[in-house]
């Protein structure tokens, strides 16, 4: 048995020491804990608290021990607050940068709205919940901490699909979303949609849900299940992105908003389905460009049935493989950049070359976040200010909102 004092957090939220051979890695453990356990390949699989921190705290959910949702529910509020403000610092560090951090806006318990659930058919039925932690275990998960009543209450339901639609063999995925119209949810990995099946499932979706769609194909939608996005309603297609809770994309655009100022020409780069480019069109001409053209469909029908929006355009493209150039992106007073995890190195590229003079930039990455704003830095941006968003209460995951602008 050995014992090692834990000095830092890594980014997945594992407690780090300083071995003999090296880091050891701990779950679920804080800085200045101690924590004894037996060491293999650096890791402590299960650390018992000698000495706690005091920033520890009872986890306040049942299935903590075996589920792996939530990585710092052992922790306090404070501690995780100032922890990713830090994940955010040290990235910016790592590239030479320094940013005013502003704060933290971190969404209340039980506000995910959208949420990649798993089921597996069992021996007595179904279970539908997530996996835990480095294990292909499923742990049901009523009472979650994190999810909306509307989505626990649809539990239930999930299990009964996935005994109608699961294979004995295989593994479903569920992407749902809480919607004012009732859950939206897309279903993947069952059985083939048979004249069987089919009807038994459109059975199933009658029960308070706004549309259920199988590996992409919509089984029935008794109600449109839009999402409010500024003056526009939004019916995103089967599975889409979303911000995950509605107080992370509040704060996002209202951060977003600040950022863009009173710019009256807008891109907004890697749009989705309008979470930015619509409210924005309230006050500036938006031209929306997404690789995914259901996705921009959505937006732009959301555009046309709202009332007194600026003109919207919409342009499909590819930014990974066709950035947009210097000369296109001339016109434009601002540009928001919203790019997948891994950031967006050819786009920041072309936009430190001629880019608008603000730029609001939304990432769920601050390693990349880093890296690209480094690059507009060298070209003469400066960033004026970081908001962290935290949406994904008590896991490692960050997010954040900056102004960078040239003069």
């Amino acid at each position: 048995m050995n014992e090692i004092t834990i000095e830092r957090l890594g980014h997945q939220g594992d407690g780090i020491a300083t071995g003999a051979d090296g880091p050891v890695y701990a779950a679920r453990t804080l800085p200045g804990e101690t924590v004894a356990g037996e060491i293999a390949s650096g890791r402590i699989a299960a650390p018992r608290i000698v000495h706690p921190s005091a920033h520890r705290v009872r986890p306040p959910c049942p299935h903590y021990a075996a589920c792996g949702g939530c990585a710092l529910l052992h922790a306090d509020d404070g501690f995780v607050a100032n922890w990713k403000q830090g994940v955010v610092r040290a990235a910016l560090a790592a590239q030479g940068l320094e940013a005013p951090i502003r704060g933290i806006a971190t969404s209340p318990p039980n506000t995910r709205r959208r949420a990649a659930l798993s089921g597996r058919r069992t021996k007595k039925g179904a279970v539908v919940g997530f996996h835990g932690r480095a294990s292909g275990t499923l742990t049901a998960v009523d009472g979650c901490r994190v999810l909306t009543p509307a989505i626990l209450a649809g539990l239930p339901l999930l299990e009964e699909i996935t005994r109608t639609g699961g294979s004995r063999k295989g593994e479903m995925t569920f992407t749902v979303i809480d919607t004012p119209a009732g859950l939206d949810i897309a279903a993947a990995g069952g059985k083939p949609l048979d004249r069987t099946l089919l009807p038994a499932l459109s059975a199933l979706a009658q029960r308070g849900i706004a549309r259920l769609s199988w590996d992409g194909e919509i089984v029935v939608a008794p109600a449109a299940p839009a999402l409010v996005m500024g003056a526009a309603r939004v019916v995103p297609p089967p599975g889409a992105f979303l911000q995950a809770t509605a107080q992370g994309e509040s704060a996002l655009l209202t951060a977003v908003r600040e950022a863009v100022g009173d710019a009256r020409n807008v891109v907004d780069l890697f749009a989705g389905c309008g979470t930015f480019a619509l409210p924005l069109a309230a006050r500036a001409e938006v031209t929306a460009i997404e690789s995914d053209g259901a996705m921009l469909a959505a937006l732009e029908a959301g555009w046309r049935h709202a009332q007194g929006l600026k003109p919207v355009h919409v342009r499909t493209r590819d930014l990974f493989r066709r950035p947009l150039q210097p000369d296109e992106l001339a016109g434009f007073d601002a540009a928001v950049i919203d790019p997948p995890r891994a950031g967006a190195a050819a786009q920041t590229a072309e936009l430190a070359a001629g880019g608008p003079p603000r730029i609001a930039a939304v990432s769920c990455s601050p390693a990349s976040f880093a890296r690209d704003a480094a690059v507009l830095v060298r070209a003469g941006y400066r960033i004026d200010w970081i908001d962290v968003i935290d949406q994904f209460r008590w896991s490692p995951h960050v997010e954040l909102a900056a102004q960078i602008r040239r003069d």
